[in-house]
């Protein structure tokens, strides 16, 4: 009878009330205590990995995916962490409400997998970055197997961590492209050496998936559903197409894969040699870059690498693969391009060398400063949004351009950079002007003047005057590249992971990222690295927000002094707790009255 009941109760709810009680139930949930226990089980996996305990490290790998604390962290991170949050599979979800990311959590139990047999992909293309022209593939898993890859990796990227080769670092949590390019500085700075510069083509949709399942080293139920999902095929429109070869881009997990894929290349290219003769070998994902004093002993190098690429059916891109020298002109050409940079050095006088360690000078000196690539391709990426935006009002403009301008900006300003970002801000400064010819054919350039500057910073900027909520003016402009001063960056260290349970360290390079806006990074130094709603360390790939102390409705002021960052999830708590209490106070005033 108590049950019939309740059917009926929940049957006559309306539909918002229902959706707002599970979501304050979701919501609810002790996510500090979750976090903790499943940051516990991957320490200890690590550990395990790193003593080569590979017994211990199966047991704790399924102990960690049974937990449900671990199945509510990955549908929640899969559902509303991830940006890709709202792309659909074949199956169409692209949405998923409270109540169901809790039965979402109970389908991916490992005692489930059986009865989750793999789905394929669906195909989109995306244009490459800076190429509009070229398109490559990715590929949508459905929900459910995005929440089961993300369950997966929890499990299996902790013991990789452990065995990962210190000089790889893309797709790595803790690591970016900058920790690369320090590598690189490091490996050149003393002396100058031959340089193979080499790009895996196709990495992801050429891997071998046999030699990639047998350097798995997992246990059987892993190792199915893993050949299930690289084996799954490919559906794009109504036509399908199955998978031989490769891990498909834009699942949760092929990161890491194309990560083990590529596992063991240094150590390819430096057995058998002596230690003063060992090359260095630094890898970004498919990109690397292979060093050495000797010609001979490079060209060797290469062909080891080659050969180990083979192996896991990779091959190198013949256009993008070449021999060069950092110092003196080879195949006439100096230097060579990497992650966006320029690489290279410059023989100079006695005033500008660089010194070694024992404080000798060197006679050169190496620079690493934004390739003109890049540069073009910043600039072309403008030229083409300001072009969209001729009938657009100023206001969308500079918000439409300022976070393309800042997230460059702070890609470069740990090296050489300023002589790029005057380069960039003379592209601008004749884009905009452009522009507003554009609107404006028939006005003289002193009413344009007039009309789209103000002087704010000490200069004449492209900009307007607004006035918020209070009737306060404020002033909206242009951000210009000079604006971003020069920082220098702290590489990694070798062998550090964030399970390492160095989360003090991690939360203090978290500041430093070279992603991070200031006033975010100003507040994290200030909170130590810790969120101040559970009291948690912040680590890398963790969505972060700023919110008001004293919220705004109820007199608080839009000051760096009243804001905090919080995780993504203690943020919607707090605006939870905000809007109860905006709502209250106003009750409280209504009742006044």
């Amino acid at each position: 009878m108590e049950d019939r009941d309740k059917r009926m109760k929940k049957r006559n709810t309306p539909p918002e009330q229902e959706t707002e009680q599970e979501r304050v139930a979701w919501n609810t949930l002790p996510w500090k205590k979750l976090e903790q226990h499943v940051y516990s089980i991957q320490k200890r996996i690590y550990q395990a990995s790193q003593r080569d305990e590979k017994r211990k490290v199966e047991k704790l790998q399924k102990l960690l995916m049974k937990s449900k604390a671990a199945r509510l962290l990955a549908v929640r991170r899969v559902t509303q962490e991830n940006q890709g949050k709202k792309t659909a599979g074949i199956d169409g979800v692209k949405s998923v409400n409270p109540s169901e990311r809790m039965a979402l959590a109970e389908r991916i139990h490992p005692k489930n997998w059986k009865d989750l047999p793999a789905r394929p992909v669906r195909r989109v293309w995306i244009p490459k970055p800076g190429k509009p022209d070229e398109r490559r593939p990715l590929g949508i898993p459905v929900m459910v197997e995005r929440a089961q890859q993300a369950l997966v990796k929890m499990a299996l990227e902790p013991a990789w961590e452990a065995l990962f080769e210190p000089n790889s670092y893309g797709f790595r949590p803790g690591r970016s492209c900058q920790d690369a390019i320090g590598a690189v500085f490091l490996g050149i700075c003393q002396k100058p050496k031959y340089v193979f510069d080499a790009d895996v083509k196709g990495a992801f949709d050429a891997i071998n998936q046999t030699a990639l399942l047998e350097k798995l080293h997992t246990y059987p139920q892993m190792r199915r559903v893993i050949k299930g999902w690289l084996k799954a095929g490919i559906l794009e429109g109504k036509e399908f197409s199955p998978t031989e070869s490769g891990t498909p881009q834009g699942g949760v997990i092929s990161p890491l894969l194309m990560n083990i894929a590529l596992h063991g290349m240094e150590k390819a290219i430096t057995e058998g040699t002596k230690k003063s003769r060992k090359p260095t070998l630094i890898r970004y994902a498919d990109d690397f870059v292979i060093f050495h004093a000797k010609e001979e002993e490079l060209k060797k190098a290469a062909e080891r690498a080659t050969e180990w690429l083979l192996e896991m059916g990779l091959h190198l891109h013949p256009n993008k693969t070449r021999i060069t020298h950092t110092l003196d002109p080879y195949a006439g050409k100096v230097g060579f391009d990497f992650l966006g940079f320029t690489i290279r050095q410059y023989h100079v006088g006695k005033t500008h060398t660089g010194k070694s360690v024992q404080g000798r000078p060197l006679g050169y000196k190496t620079l690493i400063t934004p390739s003109k690539a890049a540069i073009k391709r910043q600039a072309q990426k403008q030229k083409d949004l300001l072009r969209k935006l001729t009938s657009a009002p100023q206001e969308t403009v500079i918000n439409t351009l300022n976070p393309i301008i800042r997230g460059w900006t702070n890609y470069y300003k740990r090296w050489v950079c300023s002589r790029a970002f005057v380069t960039c801000e003379y592209h601008t400064f004749r884009q905009v002007m452009r522009w507003e010819r554009r609107r404006h054919p028939k006005k003289s350039k002193r009413w344009i003047k007039q009309r789209y500057t103000i002087k704010a910073r000490g200069s004449i900027r492209f900009g307007m005057h607004l006035k918020d909520k209070e009737g306060k003016e404020t002033s909206l402009f242009l951000r210009k590249y000079t604006d971003t001063q020069h920082q220098r960056h702290i590489k990694v260290k070798g062998t550090a992971s964030p399970y390492d349970g160095r989360l003090l360290y991690w939360a203090q390079r978290l500041k430093n990222h070279p992603l991070m806006r200031r006033e975010m990074a100003q507040l994290l130094a200030s909170q130590k690295g810790q969120c101040p709603k559970c009291g948690l360390y912040f680590q890398d790939e963790e969505i972060l927000k700023i919110d008001h102390i004293i919220p705004m409705a109820l007199g608080g002021k839009d000051e760096r002094s009243n804001k905090w960052v919080y995780h993504q999830h203690c943020h919607d708590e707090k605006t939870a707790e905000d809007k109860a209490s905006i709502a209250k106070h106003k009750a409280a005033g209504v009742t006044r009255n």
